[in-house]
């Protein structure tokens, strides 16, 4: 009897500390906007190049990136070299990551998922990345390494007082290169400085898109440069999530500062007129 009575004052321990844990689950999960769903960009082609930074605005010269006189330069080198076929300064051309903050374009489907100490942003274009953004206060680490997608740090906001956060802040630094801002090739600056602000919040009127404003604040610019991005959410995405693989079927081919392509025979061909071939001097 005394046994019984044990193992049944245990059940009733056990049960009563899964409800509580459950009870604290649900309660810290509804502090916070429901952020669930495929996030797609709702502004579609067709692009020249891809998807613009503003997609308020059209491509290239039109996007009025506020660059210094000196990457002006660089850009419309940049612009001459994709006109002729090239792929100018954008490193996805050959599979690279993208980086921040080109990858908040939303190439390709986005997932978010949101836990107290540690929101995940998942965008897909080449590959398929793992934004983490730290919300539990911890400091840029004394030997992070610089990374395409930086260090995030973040922040959620109770903004009218309802008890809910409905508003993360994020600060993102400590990157390396090469990025470009968008596939025309709006560049950055090569120091790898940048500093990039976001304010990612669910819409007032409709809560299946998600506004974005994202700042740059760069070395290449002449002043902080502000865009929101808007995402619109497919609660039931249909297909299911997709497998990114940029390097299936991937054609260019980059030979020291020179971009080829691999033709469907199987051999180098030019990207532009008048290119000359690459230094075969390790071959017979």
């Amino acid at each position: 009897m005394l046994l019984f009575r044990s193992l049944t004052t245990a059940a009733f321990v056990t049960a009563a500390m899964t409800v509580s844990v459950c009870d604290t689950v649900a309660h810290e999960e509804g502090k916070y906007p429901d952020l669930k769903g495929q996030w797609l960009r709702p502004v579609q082609g067709p692009f020249r190049h891809g998807p613009p930074w503003d997609a308020s605005k059209k491509e290239g010269h039109a996007q009025q990136a506020p660059l210094t006189e000196e990457y002006k330069v660089i850009y419309e080198a940049n612009l001459a070299d994709q006109a002729a076929g090239g792929p100018g300064n954008w490193p996805g051309s050959t599979c690279r990551g993208h980086g921040m903050p080109a990858v908040m374009v939303a190439f390709q489907p986005m997932e978010i998922v949101v836990t107290s100490e540690i929101t995940y942003i998942m965008p897909s274009d080449v590959h398929v990345y793992v934004r983490r953004v730290y919300t539990d206060g911890r400091e840029l680490p004394q030997n992070a390494e610089p990374s395409f997608l930086g260090f995030s740090q973040g922040k959620w906001l109770d903004t009218d007082g309802d008890g809910r956060y409905d508003t993360l802040e994020i600060e993102t630094s400590h990157f390396k290169g090469p990025r470009a801002i968008d596939i025309s090739g709006i560049p950055l600056h090569e120091d790898n400085k940048t500093v990039v602000k976001e304010r990612l919040y669910l819409d007032k009127a409709d809560k299946n898109l998600l506004r974005n404003e994202i700042t740059i604040i760069d070395k290449a610019l002449t002043n902080p440069w502000t865009v929101t991005q808007t995402y619109r959410r497919e609660p039931n995405p249909r297909p299911v999530w997709g497998e990114q693989e940029c390097a299936e079927g991937q054609a260019f081919v980059l030979i020291g500062k020179e971009n080829y392509m691999l033709s469907s025979d199987g051999n180098l061909m030019p990207t532009k007129k008048g290119q000359t071939p690459p230094d075969l001097k390790y071959f017979k």
